[in-house]
């Protein structure tokens, strides 16, 4: 069974796990850091009770931030990462948020494309931004609320 559940300080380990599994972003301590910002949610997406895939977000006045969104490998391709961000989408309609802002390495055609999917569209770019020189686009998605 597929679930998506918020996931709270205690599950460091299973965050910080899964992250050095995928894309190595956060270190413990930068884990332990996201749990404490004002307006964070964390969720993760489970089958039965295997977390698959985590979204770490942070709503500012009437914007949500995505900062991590990731799919175990195995899982990937097979709806999963669809699931979890659709239900991020639907999350911040119902809290009346005007729009979602997320960056991705211009090298990460995958995730670039997926977001497009979502219709996400590139705002602008952080020129050499990431550890291996490439650039970081800047991504936005409009929400309709109702």
């Amino acid at each position: 069974m597929i679930s998506i559940k918020q996931i709270n300080e205690k599950d460091i380990d299973l965050c910080y796990g899964l992250d050095a599994k995928t894309i190595s972003l956060w270190s413990k301590k930068q884990w332990a850091n996201e749990f404490k910002k004002e307006g964070t949610k964390i969720f993760g997406l489970l089958i039965t009770n295997l977390v698959i895939g985590i979204c770490v977000f942070q709503i500012v006045l009437d914007e949500a931030q995505i900062n991590y969104f990731v799919v175990n490998k195995k899982f990937r391709k097979k709806g999963f990462g669809s699931y979890l961000m659709s239900y991020l989408i639907k999350k911040c309609e119902k809290l009346k948020l005007k729009k979602i802002l997320l960056e991705v390495s211009q090298s990460n055609v995958t995730a670039e494309r997926f977001y497009s999917r979502f219709d996400f569209f590139t705002v602008g770019i952080r020129r050499n931004y990431y550890k291996d020189g490439s650039n970081a686009l800047l991504k936005e998605k409009n929400l309709t609320t109702k």
